[in-house]
């Protein structure tokens, strides 16, 4: 099983109300405007990833997102692509569209920041509270 697990926190500003997009990043703050980002000061980036684990992307694979907060949980799926470029330093971005950029982590996904599990998203505006978040290549 490939899979690659991301830790970060909760930030004040997480609004998590994006209708298209869901965002991590390593950045460590947040701007009223990020409203598609759930969590900052992640410890792992794009860059990060095993080539295994981007390569099975690259080959359309879909990938299972388990944000996990405490005893919460929600789940997320989205695709790979062969179009996906999986080289950014900082932002994973999980679209519903196709668009592509070097940020875009995966595309076609069910869910977008404003689908997220609202309790799950309360948690997360407090910068105390940490989350993990499980990406799982699945057949």
């Amino acid at each position: 099983m490939l899979r690659e697990v991301i830790r970060c926190r909760g930030h004040k500003n997480v609004r998590a109300t994006h209708k298209s997009t869901l965002e991590f990043t390593k950045e460590d703050y947040l701007t009223p405007r990020g409203d598609c980002i759930l969590c900052v000061s992640a410890d792992r980036g794009i860059n990060d990833f095993s080539k295994e684990f981007k390569k099975a992307l690259k080959s359309g694979k879909r990938l299972l997102i388990r944000i996990r907060v405490g005893d919460l949980v929600d789940e997320v799926l989205a695709e790979g692509s062969s179009d996906l470029i999986l080289d950014h330093e900082y932002s994973m971005v999980v679209r519903k569209s196709t668009y592509i950029d070097a940020r875009t982590l995966a595309v076609r996904a069910n869910k977008a920041a404003r689908d997220i599990n609202r309790e799950i998203v309360e948690l997360l505006k407090n910068p105390e509270t940490e989350a993990e978040v499980e990406l799982i290549v699945i057949d």
